[in-house]
């Protein structure tokens, strides 16, 4: 155990987080979605919620400020609705870690799939929300 660093957080979390450069992506992906098939740096986290993960890993991580969209998630496939109660769970750690975020961009289902083989990492989640899955770009932390 380290002082100051969620349990949330494994080692192998940690050492991903500290690898990634500014301009890194990682994706916290909900449990359905097929992190193996598009990057091959996944990392588990089964059973942990995404907002809990948001609150584990944002104090250690800055947003990339020199972006509009530092995070991003799914839009909803046509003939699907999103639930705003997801989003709302995620803006909670997200304006408690990072108050100026910019709001939380949305892209198609296959942009971001093609986002995910870029990403530096894909951390596989207990989330069980349908379109819980975000994206997060790094940026330079200040001095």
């Amino acid at each position: 155990m380290l002082k100051g660093i969620s349990p949330l957080v494994s080692p192998e979390l940690l050492a991903v987080l500290a690898r990634m450069g500014h301009g890194d992506e990682i994706v916290l992906a909900d449990a359905h979605f097929p992190g193996e098939s598009f990057n091959g740096r996944v990392l588990r986290a089964d059973g942990l919620r995404i907002p809990a993960l948001l609150d584990a890993v944002l104090p250690l991580f800055e947003l990339d400020a020199y972006v509009d969209a530092p995070l991003i998630m799914m839009a909803a496939v046509e003939g699907d609705t999103l639930d705003p109660a997801v989003e709302q769970s995620y803006l909670v750690p997200i304006k408690k870690h990072t108050p100026d975020a910019p709001a939380i961009a949305r892209i198609d289902r296959f942009a971001f799939y093609e986002r995910t083989k870029s990403a530096f990492a894909v951390l596989m989640t207990g989330e069980t929300a349908k379109y819980g899955n975000i994206l997060l770009k790094k940026g330079v932390t200040p001095c």
